[in-house]
């Protein structure tokens, strides 16, 4: 039996050579690939790619002009857990198994989440610039809510939601969610309609996925419907807020501020106004980060094609293919 060929499509501020070890060791050959993010710009395959039967994909566009190039590719494994990259309709029409992470990061993201709403209520930059200023107490011009007497609201209620939930109620006054494909809470996490979430929530924190019904959900009309001084948590994706409209609700004060580890566009220009709007917190995309879940990172998509090889099949899956000889 010939070692089967897993490409690496793009690489990522993660490390791939830890999964392309664990699986050259376990008899498949690898390949790194430098497969574009965006649509429209150039695929450049590396000869001998066309004979990969698994992809392990970062951000790279999987599309149908791509798997047209890869044409014995039966299995995509993503290194995050969003999947947007990935043609999910073309994977299913052709019998291409996707799989995504699940759960390599929800302690992180949930913690990241709070970390965010809490710097922003409480104006932790503002202090913090009081003391490099060499100020003091009476120098201080904003004055923080009360966090007891504040609803936070979950804009989609999965794994990391349910997860902040669980460190956000002693907190806040109250946690209400919303999330049409959930018909139970959790506890004291209260479930509301989407009209209901938008109204009532001081705080808004997003964690959606990003697939074409979401892309834009926090539009113009989303902003407006929000509770005056309000403000929003997004550690989801950046697609989820329209920028222009964000930036408008932030400038006007109908926004109390913003809280982002994601933009629409990664890196974003050097001089997106976000990164200096003063209402705005901004991380660089960090959310995920610990010594804990790189080690899901970079290994976990390795470790799920390694399981396709081995078995012809997934459990778990955003896209259940068709069902194989094992490789391996």
């Amino acid at each position: 039996m010939s070692r089967p060929l897993v490409l690496f499509t793009d690489t990522t501020d993660l490390d791939p050579q830890p999964g392309r070890a664990l699986l050259e060791a376990a008899g498949c050959d690898t390949m790194l690939a430098a497969l574009p993010v965006r649509a429209g710009e150039p695929q450049v395959v590396p000869e001998g790619a066309e004979h990969a039967v698994a992809l392990v994909v970062g951000y790279a566009r999987i599309d149908t002009a791509l798997l047209d190039r890869l044409p014995s590719v039966r299995c995509i494994a993503t290194m995050s857990a969003g999947f947007d990259m990935v043609d999910v309709a073309e994977a299913r029409r052709r019998g291409i198994w996707v799989i995504n992470l699940v759960d390599a990061a929800t302690e992180e993201v949930a913690a990241h989440a709070l970390t965010l709403m809490l710097a922003l209520e409480r104006d932790l930059r503002g202090s913090l610039a009081v003391t490099a200023a060499g100020g003091w107490t009476d120098d201080v011009r904003s004055v923080p809510r009360r966090l007891s007497t504040l609803a936070l609201g979950l804009f989609g209620y999965g794994r990391i939601a349910r997860r902040l939930a669980q460190i956000a109620v002693p907190t806040f006054g109250a946690v209400i969610a919303h999330d049409p494909f959930v018909n139970a809470a959790d506890g004291d996490v209260e479930l509301v309609t989407r009209e209901q979430l938008l109204a009532r929530s001081d705080v808004l924190s997003l964690h959606l996925p990003l697939v074409p019904e979401t892309a834009g959900a926090v539009d113009a009309a989303a902003l407006a419907a929000m509770r005056p001084g309000a403000s929003l948590i997004n550690v989801s994706r950046g697609e989820l807020v329209d920028a222009e409209a964000l930036r408008a609700a932030l400038a006007s004060g109908a926004l109390r501020g913003a809280a982002l580890d994601v933009l629409d566009g990664e890196p974003p220009a050097g001089d997106d106004p976000l990164r200096t709007e003063p209402r705005a917190l901004v991380t660089p995309h960090v959310a995920f980060l610990s010594d804990g879940s790189l080690q899901h990172y970079t290994l976990d998509p390795a470790r799920n094609v390694l399981e396709w090889l081995r078995t012809g099949r997934l459990d778990g899956v955003v896209v259940e293919g068709e069902a194989a000889a094992p490789l391996l």
